[in-house]
């Protein structure tokens, strides 16, 4: 297995394990490596620092002679890891790329009432509030006495990389 740091077209730097580098040109030929962020399927690897081992207990045990230290070199500054990439298909991908509009159009267009989402979805409902769209937070059991009340609500797509 093989750690390649990628980035996309937008410089979102992430990782993802391949079983080796022919592995990952088979994939990205395919569209499969895809940004985590994005969704951008123009990826390339990024420049990594090599992992380099620390000995063994063997060498660890054995009194070693002073070395002097070479200073350090100047790295980059690189980003945090972002979450693995999930190898997807094309139908996939575009459900996934659906989900994201549907969320990111309800955002845009209705009024975030964060935990008091229900309240305001019942007195919306009984008239005792001017209807809007909203969005917010509301527990199961909320959620199942508005539907029981036939309140009509819809929970706001999440995708998996929204999770990490």
């Amino acid at each position: 297995m093989i750690l390649y740091r990628l980035r996309c077209e937008r410089d979102h730097d992430f990782e993802s394990w391949f079983r080796d580098s022919s592995a990952y040109d088979d994939q990205k030929a395919r569209g499969l490596v895809t940004c985590p962020a994005c969704g951008s399927v123009k990826v390339e690897k990024a420049i990594m620092a090599p992992a380099l081992g620390r000995g063994t207990r063997k060498f660890a045990a054995e009194p070693a002679e002073p070395v002097a230290e070479a200073p350090p070199a100047s790295v980059p500054a690189v980003a945090a890891p972002a979450a693995p990439v999930a190898l997807m298909g094309e139908a996939e991908q575009k459900l996934r790329a659906m989900l994201r509009a549907v969320r990111e159009h309800v955002v845009a267009h209705s009024d975030y009432v964060g935990p008091d989402f229900a309240s305001h979805a019942r007195r919306m409902h009984e008239g005792e509030e001017e209807p809007r769209p909203i969005y917010g937070e509301a527990s199961p059991a909320e959620v199942r006495a508005l539907i029981e009340d036939e309140i009509e609500v819809l929970p706001l797509p999440v995708l998996p990389d929204e999770r990490n």
